[in-house]
């Protein structure tokens, strides 16, 4: 799985970066969903890897804030990236004949230092939680990764108030984004339910088919995560849930959108030719 979100993710970067065609703003944050789905499954996977091969699941406390701020950091990137993308088709579909100059190559960058700060930002909170906690003695995480409610489970201290923060910042950071998404599409609901042929409906409506179902899958996994670690303490369904939103995920946005994405299949057409 590891090798195969790799693989597609490298493909569509190439594949963009390849085709002058596709210097556009949307797949310009495109490739840079491509970039943080690396990131975000190589924060997690390698280790377990790395942890069958060497038969040992030892990590240390300073490893395991690394991997949890980086596993957020991504996390959130990948989240503002979505919003941001959601922005960019209602520009396109709402303001079209202003979409070069609102999303011109000065405010893509600045959408883009934006998300990364945010994300920077909610990576920083989270580690700065979990090292306030204090363990009694070593512990065992029954989960693949280090996962923010299972050490406040583990934890010695009173957690009460850090559980209420975790979910304060959760809700903030996951709420602010969702809202972005769901005003984006509800303008552009709007805006193509106006267009009076069916066929210009279906075109306008086509170029947020892949955004769509990568927005799903992305909000629906990563929601059920949450409420699952919120309502539940069955650390395996929580794990389970937890496989499907970092690993899962990042291997199935490359293929949604190289399959339902005319361009980019056009884009790994002619990249496959030159290297054949």
């Amino acid at each position: 799985m590891y090798l195969v979100t790799m693989l597609g993710n490298l493909l569509i970067i190439l594949a963009i970066s390849s085709d002058s065609h596709l210097y556009t703003p949307m797949y310009f944050f495109l490739s840079n969903l491509s970039i943080a789905d690396i990131g975000f499954i190589s924060t997690t996977v390698p280790k377990v890897i790395f942890n069958i091969q060497s038969h040992s699941s030892v990590t240390s406390y300073a490893g395991c804030l690394i991997q949890l701020s980086f596993f957020y950091f991504f996390g959130y990137l990948d989240s503002s990236l979505l919003t941001v993308m959601a922005y960019d088709r209602f520009v396109a579909i709402c303001y079209p004949l202003h979409y070069s100059v609102i999303m011109n190559p000065h405010r893509c960058s600045l959408l883009l230092l934006v998300s990364f700060l945010i994300s920077l930002l909610d990576a920083l909170l989270h580690c700065l939680m979990i090292s306030q906690l204090s363990f009694c003695t070593n512990m065992e995480i029954p989960h693949f990764f280090c996962d923010p409610p299972q050490l406040l489970n583990l934890a010695c201290n009173d957690t009460s108030t850090n559980k209420i923060l975790a979910y304060c910042i959760g809700a903030i950071f996951g709420g602010i984004p969702i809202s972005g998404i769901i005003f984006s599409y509800y303008k552009i609901v709007s805006s193509i339910l106006k267009i009076s042929s069916s066929r210009g409906k279906y075109k306008a409506f086509s170029t947020c088919g892949s955004h769509l179902s990568v927005v799903s899958l992305f909000y629906g996994t990563s929601l059920g995560m949450y409420f699952v670690s919120v309502v539940s303490h069955f650390s395996r369904k929580a794990a389970g849930t937890s496989v499907v939103y970092a690993v899962i995920t990042p291997m199935l946005n490359p293929f949604i959108y190289s399959l339902r994405n005319r361009d980019i299949k056009r884009a790994l057409q002619r990249l496959l030719k030159r290297t054949a």
